[in-house]
């Protein structure tokens, strides 16, 4: 309370008690009593009575005031949040000395819910756990939006404003408001909470022109995570796998092959491997020169331009950024490049799978430059002389030389 309780308890007429109501009425939303409220902030029970509950109109005497106390509304919250007969039914367990874990048990709640609950919402200064008294408190917290906490400290919203107009960024002023006040929470944010200061429409608790001293200089927002809003990938379209022909999905054809790239040491080197999707044969591209979309571009045109074109029907390849050139070779080639969804390596299981093999050649965090293509190729005839079960025990080669003999 930012008044002193007045020492003089004499009555002061029709004098408006406008401090000791809000006084009062913050004393009961912490948990006190109405005779206790009373009490300290010197106001008579009658009077608090009159405030909480208003008054009837008395013939040529007084007229009628409704309470100026209003009940905070019911909860219409989602079942996730605890309600007025879960905390009752908390402060019952509790005076019989239930433990916090059974109490979660019996309403299906987890412990930390429960022992946060009563952290939270218990009295302040005796530390009862009253239900009504919480229930408020919780209702009170609820509303949005709520006044932002640089908004409410001057100091730290001066401190923040010198430091972003010698263009310090949001995160150094963060950090060094941790360094120069360890023992003040109160003045400690994240950076996010400053730039929401600066972007978000109505706060007004950072200057708006304050904005341009950041790096970008921007004064709104760019947003990055809208599918709307996102610029394309890559110059020619991506043709997504839902639109590969099915009978590539169900491997009743041969010719469609499932590519990808393992990377070396710091990402610097990579070899290039493709999987027939029917016969599980594999092909590694040689790359000693890097893994840039050109470089891959061309060691793709020339490997494909070995194989007989019945046995190249289709390629489908991850969203990465080798493939940025995948229009050129669709041009040079005449093979569609299908891609895969976003962070789903289930829709090219075989090269999955069969990058997992080759590490055993080729293991991670070693520079994968220095194989020559002599050695490429006989890592190559090696898994595709191993038989497989998916095969029923035939090797990728006998199924290959199968369809070729056909």
């Amino acid at each position: 309370m930012d008044f002193e309780i007045r020492k003089d308890r004499r009555p002061q007429g029709r004098k408006k008690l406008t401090r000791e109501r809000a006084a009062y009425f913050q004393l009961m939303q912490q948990g006190y009593s109405s005779r206790e409220a009373c009490r300290i902030v010197g106001i008579d029970v009658r009077t608090g009575k009159k405030w909480r509950n208003g008054r009837h109109a008395h013939k040529g005497r007084e007229k009628a005031a409704p309470p100026i106390y209003q009940e905070a509304p019911p909860s219409s919250g989602p079942s996730r949040y605890l309600g007025e007969a879960d905390r009752i039914h908390i402060a019952d367990r509790l005076r019989e000395k239930a433990t916090v874990r059974a109490i979660a048990a019996e309403l299906g709640r987890s412990p930390s819910t429960i022992s946060r609950e009563i952290r939270r919402n218990r009295h302040p200064v005796g530390g009862q756990y009253r239900p009504h008294a919480a229930q408020a408190r919780a209702d009170a917290r609820r509303p949005r939006p709520k006044p932002g906490k640089i908004g409410q400290n001057p100091d730290l919203r001066d401190f923040i404003q010198r430091h972003l107009d010698i263009r310090w960024s949001p995160e150094q002023i963060c950090q060094a408001l941790r360094a120069q006040f360890p023992d003040r929470p109160e003045t400690h944010v994240a950076h996010e909470t400053i730039y929401q200061a600066l972007y978000v429409q109505g706060r007004g608790e950072l200057r708006r022109e304050l904005a341009k001293a950041l790096r970008t200089g921007r004064t709104r927002r760019k947003p990055h995570r809208q599918a709307a809003c996102r610029q394309p990938r890559f110059a020619t379209p991506m043709i997504m796998i839902s639109e590969r022909p099915a009978e590539a999905e169900d491997r009743a054809v041969p010719g469609h092959w499932e590519g990808d790239l393992i990377i070396g040491q710091d990402g610097n080197s990579a070899i290039g491997t493709l999987v027939e999707r029917a016969t599980r044969y594999v092909l590694l591209l040689h790359l000693p020169q890097g893994r840039t979309a050109e470089h891959v571009r061309d060691a793709l045109v020339e490997t494909v331009q070995t194989l007989p074109a019945h046995l190249v029907r289709s390629l489908t390849w991850d969203q990465g950024a080798e493939m940025a050139a995948h229009g050129a070779f669709t041009v040079a080639t005449d093979i569609p490049v299908y891609f895969c969804d976003p962070a789903s390596p289930w829709q090219r299981g075989s090269n999955e799978n069969t990058n997992g093999l080759l590490r055993q050649y080729f293991p991670k965090g070693t520079d994968l430059s220095v194989h020559t293509r002599e050695h490429l190729a006989a890592v190559a005839a090696e898994l595709n002389g191993r038989p497989r079960k998916t095969l029923g025990w035939e090797t990728p080669a006998e199924r290959l030389h199968k369809l070729l003999a056909a």
